[in-house]
């Protein structure tokens, strides 16, 4: 554990020159937030990254993830039904969140050889989660819950299939399969659950195995049922005001499209319609970051910290940013929201794992379904990532985002419904 500290901070040391200002306004002298560059941002974000992942990845290469990983939840559920889902769920949405960034090419700098590590390291876990002799063998067959990180485990086969799918070999892939297809046997929440089945039916169909239709055919119609305008989805037949739009909705309804398209499923109409409505949420989830890059803590699943902000970090991935949002307010944005929960230890425990809570160590906030593997779903709002270094998205000059500018007196875009 000792030896991936000490290369992430030597990494974030070695590029980062953090410049602190006081500048006089109104007669008063007040201090102004840490100003650093693209290039210093992405180190930074190299080394929170590897701090949230690495313990789930390298445990499952080394077949002890069941071993090192605490089993902690909030409560509700007896401790053998966690343990028996929250391996899938750390491995799966951890994977999800760090895919972008695997997917990259090779290079020389040590953030390089940081994501060439990773990235030889999931190969190898990968192939533990499926192995019938690995210690780390994953649970996709019993239970409910499999359903749900199967299809983080799709998604990030998806965002990087040459990084994680495609270098797999074929007895891995056919075991994947197979597990994926397992899962038809159970049902779950009449909610945004119907996505995760339509996912993992949605990439069988790209592989050419042989898909429900069903599955991913009630997903793409009872979203669009469920739509309720301004880039808003209900979570089921009533809405509620949580992170789920980010943390499954929008992310997912497009890249369920996406894919079916592809194979004739979809319409290209479909797809642009999804699209436009994340693009939509992403510039709702800008407008929350406040100037200090805290948000708020509303809504269940808040132990998911950052997964709030994957819509937004999707849309920053895929160059498809509102038109008044610029890739810079995003990345200036997201820095200080990671800042906030990953820069000090207290969201971690002495070994490196996540720990309950939202800021902190706060188990009475979790609730009935997590565990400690649930809240790896934080590597999601790291997906800009998967830019290369050279993209405006880390080399434009630092920007103020919309909070920021409202605050400050500055001028800043209003905001309407949009009707899509």
């Amino acid at each position: 554990m000792k030896k991936w500290i000490c290369r992430a901070a030597l990494l974030v040391a070695a590029l980062l020159v953090p410049v602190a200002g006081l500048q006089a306004r109104d007669k008063k002298e007040k201090a102004e937030p840490t100003v650093t560059t693209g290039a210093q941002d992405r180190a930074l974000w190299v080394g929170w990254l590897w701090k949230i992942a690495y313990p789930v990845v390298h445990n499952l290469a080394e077949g002890t993830l069941r071993k090192n990983m605490p089993v902690e939840s909030g409560g509700g559920n007896p401790a053998g039904w966690y343990a028996e889902v929250t391996h899938l769920e750390a491995v799966g949405r951890t994977l999800a969140g760090v895919a972008p960034w695997l997917e990259l090419p090779d290079d020389d700098s040590e953030e390089g050889r940081l994501r060439r590590q990773m990235r030889q390291e999931a190969l190898k876990g990968l192939k533990n989660a499926v192995d019938p002799d690995s210690p780390d063998r994953l649970n996709f067959t019993r239970q409910a819950q499999p359903i749900v990180d199967a299809a983080y485990l799709a998604h990030a086969f998806l965002r990087a299939p040459k990084a994680l799918w495609e270098p797999l070999d074929s007895l891995t892939k056919r075991r994947y399969v197979e597990a994926f297809k397992a899962l038809r046997n159970r049902t779950g929440a009449y909610n945004n659950w119907l996505l995760f089945a339509g996912l993992t039916e949605a990439f069988l169909l790209k592989q050419g195995e042989e898909a429900d239709p069903f599955r991913f055919t009630l997903a793409k119609n009872k979203l669009k049922e469920w739509y309720v305008g301004d880039g808003w989805y209900s979570d089921g037949s009533k809405f509620s005001m949580d992170y789920y739009n980010s943390y499954v909705m929008h992310p997912m309804m497009v890249a369920m499209l996406e894919t079916l398209a592809a194979k004739g499923r979809a319409s290209k109409q479909e797809c642009e319609q999804a699209m436009r409505r994340m693009v939509r949420h992403a510039d709702y989830c800008e407008r929350i970051i406040g100037p200090d890059g805290h948000y708020p803590a509303f809504g269940r699943s808040v132990t998911y910290r950052s997964a709030a902000f994957q819509s937004l970090a999707d849309a920053a991935l895929r160059h498809k940013l509102p038109e008044h949002v610029s890739p810079a307010q995003v990345r200036c944005a997201l820095t200080a929201v990671h800042r906030n929960l990953y820069d000090g230890p207290q969201n971690f425990d002495d070994n490196g794992w996540l720990v309950l809570g939202f800021n902190g160590h706060q188990p009475g906030i979790a609730d009935y379904y997590t565990s400690t593997g649930s809240l790896y779903m934080a590597t999601l709002s790291f997906l800009p990532l998967g830019l290369p270094a050279d993209d405006p998205f880390w080399t434009d000059a630092p920007a103020p985002w919309t909070a920021q500018k409202a605050w400050g007196g500055e001028p800043f875009q209003k905001d309407y419904k949009v009707e899509y």
